[in-house]
């Protein structure tokens, strides 16, 4: 059950994407470049904007918004990108990955499907004020520096963090869209 909504009066929204049962697998390029690819696609094709992005090894973080600035349009696109990742994830696992990965994507699926690969809440959380968006873009870009996994979040392969602290200079596997508060 989703406990968050993307509610029809907000723009912008925090998301996080959560692997069934935590399984890693974002620790190849190949997986990371699904996700950054089908982004940049979504942007160019269906108006999703990524403010900032983090793609860690079980889940995926992301500051989004519609180019119409509409939350139902953005709730559109992001079911979409949702569906098509979670398929081409679900088959790389299924020829990449060790088999206990592919065992466990049909284990977590439901009746109305053969795999699951994404955990079912998106989790958006609505952001209305600036210090929010700095609370959350701190949050994700933080996250690989908090695992242990980086010194500096910069230094993080798939995420806005050096586009963000280089001021654009350092571009980002995404078109990363800026927002003026």
């Amino acid at each position: 059950m989703e406990r968050f909504k993307f509610y029809s009066d907000g723009a912008l929204f925090f998301v996080t994407f959560s692997v069934i049962e935590w399984l890693p697998v974002f620790v190849s390029e190949a997986a990371c470049r699904i996700m950054t690819d089908s982004l940049t696609f979504c942007h160019h094709n269906k108006g999703l904007r990524v403010n900032a992005f983090v793609v860690m090894p079980t889940h995926f973080h992301a500051i989004l918004f519609h180019d119409s600035f509409q939350a139902d349009a953005l709730e559109k696109s992001v079911v979409e990108f949702r569906k098509f990742t979670g398929r081409s994830l679900a088959d790389f696992c299924m020829t990449n990955l060790p088999k206990c990965f592919g065992d466990t994507l049909r284990l977590e699926a439901g009746a109305d499907r053969d795999r699951r690969l994404w955990q079912p809440s998106r989790h958006p959380e609505l952001i209305n004020t600036e210090s929010f968006w700095q609370t959350k873009i701190d949050y994700l870009h933080e996250n690989p520096v908090r695992k242990g996994l980086v010194a500096k979040p910069e230094h993080w392969r798939f995420s806005s963090a050096a586009f963000w602290m280089s001021d654009g200079k350092h571009a980002a596997d995404v078109p990363i869209s800026a927002i003026a508060w």
